[in-house]
Parts: structure tokens; C-alpha cells; sequence
């Protein structure tokens, strides 16, 4: 009896001092554990509205491509005996770029003009047997009709021998090169690819508050990133009519290149609008937006409060935005210090 009593003894204190050591561990791990205390005031720099009549243009980003584009393949198959081009090689409107063998058409053409001066004998000597009504008119009439049969013949071949040789389009440059001498070609495989930059296409996609801006055949200014001295004369030829993912509508200009050919398809410019409208503005700094591109946000400060505030946006000048609804003159916004902040938290200037 007074071992069992023992044992009971035993087995409390050993739960007591595990319930114990828990409880001792648990409060140990709680006060390692940093504890955000939401009710701290948080360091941010803000910036006080003022509404400003804007003269900056507007500048919308955009890239280059060609012209024109193609890939070059032959209408028939045979073998490549020549390429007259390489790699970079300028090339004119109708110059030969590949050339195929075309031997064994040659020799088909051969047979079949001998065959045509034969038979151009016999209707002549038809002809004056008929007239003399030494054979039927029916002999005269197949030798006919053979004579147009092989000068069919002659033509069709003709045309085979016309396409083995693979011309330009349009005037441009090499930009790929898949094919050497002594491979082969069949129709609808790339040989050779043909880019005319000496006009270009620049795209810009336009949020749809700006695209009343933009006309078919209107004239605007287009600079090119890596070339800040260069600033070409752009014509308006399409306006998108449907909007992409980011709700921007694609605007295409027409852009004759430099005489030296300096811009090349793939590189970034920009389109330059003059602002004509002088009416005031309110313009904050692109980096004060939170939330997404459709539906843009700022944090006001309201009785020490970061207050996430909803606006709408109608322009972007280079790393600004102007504010068509949601800011007026004198509300006060959270430009920097965004680590840690939430809406409705305490805020101090730094």
C-alpha cells in the first residue's frame, strides 16, 4: 500500500514540474518574439498637394520595329548551288539571293524546243499538202495541236527555271541566314530572312483618358533612347480600337529612318506631346501609388492617420502622374517610409 502511494506521489510531481517547465518555455519564447506594437507611430516624408499649371509634354514610351519583314523560301524544291548574300548584306528589290539547280530543266527545255522546231516543220508542210488537198485537213489539225501542246510544255518549264532562282521581295537587309550551298529547299522552309528598316514602325500603347490625343495622320515628334540627338517626324497610321490587358490602346506611327540607317528595329523611343492645355494640375510623384495600374492608391494623411485613399489617374509624365479624382489642393501624402504601413496606422514625419 505504501509503495502504491509512492508511486502515485512520483508520478504527480513529475507532472507537475513538465506542466511547469511548459509553462516556462512558453513565456521565454513569447518574449523573444518581436511584438509589432501597431499602436507606434510610423516614420514617413510626405508631400503637400498644390495644383500647378503643367507646360511639360507628355511622353509616352514605345519600340521600333521593321517595316517590312519575311522569311525568304522557294516555290519548288531542289538543291542550293549558290548564295550570292551573307549575313548583313544589304540587298535591292528583285536581286538574286539563292540559286537552285536547274540543270536537268535546262535540259527538258532543250528537248522540248527541239521537239517544237519539228513539229513547226511538219504544220508548214502539212499546210501546203492540205492545200493541195494531198492529206486530210485532220492530219494537219494534230500537228497543230501538238505544236501548242509543247509550246505549253516550253512554258511551263520556263516558269520552273524562272523559280529556281529566289529574288527579293523588297529592298533590305540579311538578318537570318539558314541555309549554305549544297543543302536543300522546299517550299515553305526559311532559307533567308529580309528586314527593310529604312522606314519603321513605332507602337505606343495609350491609356484610354489620352487617346482622343491621337489622330490618323497627325505629326508628333519621336526621340530614340540610345540616340538623344536624333528626333525623327512620326505619321499616325493606326489607332487601335481595342484595348489591351493594362485597359491601353495600341497607337502606331510611320518613321522614315536616318540616312545612315542609326535606328535599328527592337530599340526603345519615345513619343513627345506638347501639353496645350494650361489649366492647373495636380501632379504627385510616380512613386507614391500603391496598389495596381487599374485601380491606383495613395496614403493622405488625415489627424496623424495614413489613410489609404483611392484616386484616378489621367496622365503620365515621365516619373509623375497627373491626378484627375481623389486629391485636392492642401491634402498631404505619404511619399516615402511605406515599410511596415497599413491603413489607419499612426504616422510622424522623419
Amino acid at each position: 500500500m505504501l509503495k502504491k502511494i509512492i508511486y502515485i506521489v512520483l508520478v504527480l510531481v513529475i507532472v507537475a514540474f513538465t506542466v511547469y517547465k511548459l509553462k516556462s518555455n512558453k513565456e521565454v519564447a513569447q518574449n523573444r518574439v518581436f511584438q509589432y506594437d501597431k499602436e507606434k507611430p510610423i516614420g514617413v516624408q510626405t508631400l503637400t498637394i498644390k495644383s500647378i499649371k503643367s507646360e511639360n509634354e507628355f511622353v509616352y514610351p514605345g519600340n521600333f520595329e521593321p517595316n517590312k519583314e519575311s522569311k525568304i523560301s522557294a516555290d519548288i524544291q531542289g538543291k542550293v548551288v549558290a548564295v550570292p548574300v551573307d549575313l548583313g548584306s544589304s540587298v535591292q528589290k528583285g536581286q538574286t539571293l539563292i540559286q537552285l539547280d536547274n540543270s536537268l530543266l535546262k535540259l527538258q527545255l532543250k528537248t522540248i524546243e527541239l521537239q517544237i522546231e519539228g513539229l513547226e516543220t511538219d504544220v508548214k508542210r502539212f499546210t501546203v499538202l492540205a492545200e493541195a488537198d494531198a492529206i486530210q485537213g485532220v492530219q494537219l489539225e494534230k500537228a497543230e495541236l501538238g505544236l501548242e501542246l509543247a509550246r505549253v510544255q516550253k512554258a511551263t518549264i520556263q516558269e520552273q527555271i524562272s523559280k529556281t532562282t529566289v529574288r527579293a521581295p523588297f529592298s533590305g537587309i540579311v538578318t537570318a541566314k539558314m541555309t549554305e550551298e549544297g543543302a536543300f529547299a522546299a517550299p515553305g522552309m526559311p532559307l533567308l530572312q529580309i528586314t527593310d528598316i529604312s522606314k519603321l514602325k513605332f507602337t505606343v500603347n495609350v491609356p484610354e483618358n489620352n487617346l482622343s490625343k491621337f489622330n490618323e495622320g497627325q505629326i508628333c515628334s519621336v526621340s530614340v533612347d540610345v540616340y538623344p540627338d536624333i528626333l525623327q517626324k512620326g505619321k499616325i497610321t493606326l489607332v487601335g480600337s481595342k484595348a489591351n490587358m493594362g485597359n491601353s490602346y495600341p497607337v502606331q506611327l510611320e518613321i522614315k529612318n536616318t540616312d545612315d540607317i542609326k535606328i535599328k528595329s527592337g530599340m526603345f523611343g519615345k513619343v513627345n506631346l506638347k501639353n496645350d492645355s494650361h489649366t492647373a494640375q495636380i501632379i504627385i510623384p510616380a512613386s507614391a501609388l500603391v496598389g495596381t495600374t487599374i485601380q491606383p492608391k495613395v496614403y493622405s494623411i488625415k489627424n496623424g492617420k495614413a489613410i489609404l485613399t483611392n484616386i484616378m489617374i489621367s496622365e503620365r509624365i515621365e516619373n509623375k502622374v497627373v491626378v484627375a479624382n481623389g486629391l485636392n489642393e492642401g491634402d498631404e501624402i505619404i511619399t516615402n517610409g511605406f515599410i511596415n504601413l497599413f491603413d489607419g496606422a499612426n504616422v510622424i514625419l522623419k
